[in-house]
């Protein structure tokens, strides 16, 4: 059985968010117990999946389309949104089992507030050197890190991954970051605001940069890849403890399927150009020209610990995290 994907991506306050899922995650119906082909011994077979339009979430509907959850016995029934953020109070709440993509800096921040209990399921991707950049148009006198000094820059959120990123790429230039300004601007109105010169640059990920440059020629005038963030993680998808602990055989099914889903991303990436068309509305030619980042089948705790690391110096969390704790490992 394939897994179909409900609803158009829209931008809910979180509240709302919360009840809109529910309803129609309800609507669709199907049994959250039971077992499918491959499904025995499952305390439940649908996994509700909140998902953003990136490429972050590539190998969720890899996974779809090659039915490797179904054939894992999991329905796996995918909610899109625009912010992994929105999902937050329905994945407290459990109207939602999972988040795709989730930016692991707003999940760890939640985490060491005590709003969630924690647990990375499955890492998404990984910095890859080209897959972030800072986007100027083509005009623009900045053309180098240092340019950005006095400037303002759009993130799609502030004081989180792009700024905790682009300010150790600035750093380790012997760059001050406390020069740069941020202003928060979602991903798809970073182009309109970029145009009319209400900002200088914007921080973006692909899709997105790929769309800036076919359709302004805005080009990279900072690679947000580089040193010093190269391989770090930067997204995955999580859950809760409460969802691992009440469902450890589903949880453990889904996080093995996506283990291949990734990896087949990851070595593949005609099959994440297959996709992407469908739920980012990218264009096959534009697909085959995106940066790929790195689909790892395996959480990188190591990796998800330097950044835990980078946020607590920069302020983001107010005490160190041992990574490995919120890490989800089958009993």
């Amino acid at each position: 059985m394939r897994t179909s994907v409900s609803g158009r991506p829209r931008r809910f306050a979180a509240a709302l968010l919360a009840a809109v899922l529910a309803t129609a995650l309800t609507a669709c119906g199907g049994s959250d117990s039971g077992s499918g082909s491959g499904g025995e011994g499952l305390e439940r077979t649908t996994v509700r999946v909140a998902s953003l339009p990136t490429v972050d979430a590539a190998a969720l509907h890899v996974g779809v389309e090659q039915d490797i959850f179904s054939k894992a016995g999991l329905d796996v029934r995918i909610q899109p949104v625009q912010q992994s953020i929105q999902a937050l109070p329905a994945l407290v709440n459990g109207q939602v089992d999972v988040i795709a993509s989730a930016n692991y800096v707003t999940f760890l921040q939640a985490h060491d507030k005590g709003t969630l209990k924690l647990r990375v399921i499955s890492e998404a991707i990984r910095i890859k050197p080209g897959v972030m950049s800072v986007r100027v148009m083509p005009d623009s006198p900045i053309r180098t890190p240092k340019d950005l000094e006095g400037k303002t820059v759009g993130v799609n959120i502030l004081n989180n991954i792009q700024s905790l990123t682009l300010n150790a790429v600035l750093e380790e230039q012997g760059l001050d970051p406390t020069k740069v300004k941020y202003r928060q601007i979602p991903f798809p109105q970073m182009g309109a605001v970029l145009e009319k010169g209400e900002v200088d640059a914007v921080h973006v990920v692909e899709p997105f940069q790929a769309q800036l440059a076919g359709e302004l020629g805005a080009r990279a005038a900072v690679d947000g890849g580089q040193a010093p963030v190269t391989d770090l993680p930067i997204s995955g998808y999580v859950t809760t403890e409460k969802f691992v602990t009440e469902n450890p055989t589903t949880a453990a099914a889904f996080q093995k399927a996506m283990a291949e889903a990734q990896a087949l991303a990851d070595k593949d990436r005609t099959q994440v150009e297959k996709v992407l068309p469908g739920y980012a509305k990218i264009d096959a030619a534009a697909a085959k020209k995106l940066v790929m980042p790195a689909f790892p089948a395996t959480v990188d705790a190591p990796g998800l610990q330097k950044l835990a690391d980078m946020m607590t110096e920069a302020g983001l969390l107010t005490r160190r995290l041992d990574a490995a704790t919120v890490v989800y490992s089958p009993r």
